[in-house]
C-alpha cells in the first residue's frame, strides 16, 4: 500500500513538474497565442516570414500590439500590409516593435532606458512621464515573460519614420 501510494505521489510530482517545464517552453510565439489578443500581430508575423525570429533564442523585447490596436488603424491598412507585395514593408513595422535583448518594466520605470534600437534599424523612444510609453503608444500591460523574451503589451500600432 505505501509502495503504491509513494508511486501515485511520484507520479503527480513528475507530472507536475513537466507541466511547469512546458509552461516554461512556451516561446514568444506561443505565448502570444495562449494571450488570444494578438491574432492580427500572429497572422502579420506569419504573412512577414517571421516567427522563426519569434521563436529562436532571444532574447527579445517585443512591444505587441493588441487586435484592438491593429483595428483602429486606417481601413485597409492591415489588409494592405498582408499582401504579398507588401512583404517588405510588413517586416518593418513588425521589427520595429522588436527590441534584442530582455527589457523588463523595472528597466524603464527607473529611467535607464529611454531610447532603444529596434531590430528594424530605427530608434524608439521609450518615456514614463505620462505613464509608460513607447513611441506615443501606451504599454498597459508589461513583463509577460516567454522562454526566450519577454513582452510588453501596447495599445496601438507604432510606425517605423
Amino acid at each position: 500500500m505505501k509502495k503504491t501510494l509513494f508511486a501515485g505521489l511520484l507520479a503527480s510530482v513528475v507530472s507536475v513538474g513537466a507541466l511547469a517545464g512546458d509552461m516554461m517552453k512556451k516561446d514568444i510565439v506561443d505565448t502570444a497565442a495562449g494571450a488570444g489578443t494578438f491574432k492580427t500581430l500572429l497572422t502579420a508575423a506569419e504573412a512577414a516570414g517571421l516567427v522563426d525570429a519569434l521563436r529562436g533564442d532571444g532574447p527579445l523585447t517585443v512591444f505587441a500590439p493588441t487586435d484592438d490596436a491593429f483595428a483602429a488603424l486606417p481601413e485597409g491598412t492591415v489588409e494592405n500590409l498582408l499582401k504579398p507585395e507588401n512583404k517588405a514593408q510588413l517586416q518593418a513595422v513588425l521589427t520595429y516593435h522588436v527590441v534584442p535583448g530582455k527589457v523588463m518594466a523595472e528597466t524603464v520605470a527607473s529611467g535607464k532606458l529611454r531610447k532603444a534600437t529596434s531590430l528594424q534599424g530605427d530608434t524608439i523612444d521609450i518615456s514614463i512621464e505620462n505613464g509608460p510609453m513607447v513611441d506615443g503608444a501606451n504599454i498597459v500591460a508589461t513583463d509577460i515573460e516567454a522562454s526566450n523574451g519577454v513582452i510588453h503589451v501596447i495599445d496601438s500600432v507604432i510606425l517605423p519614420n
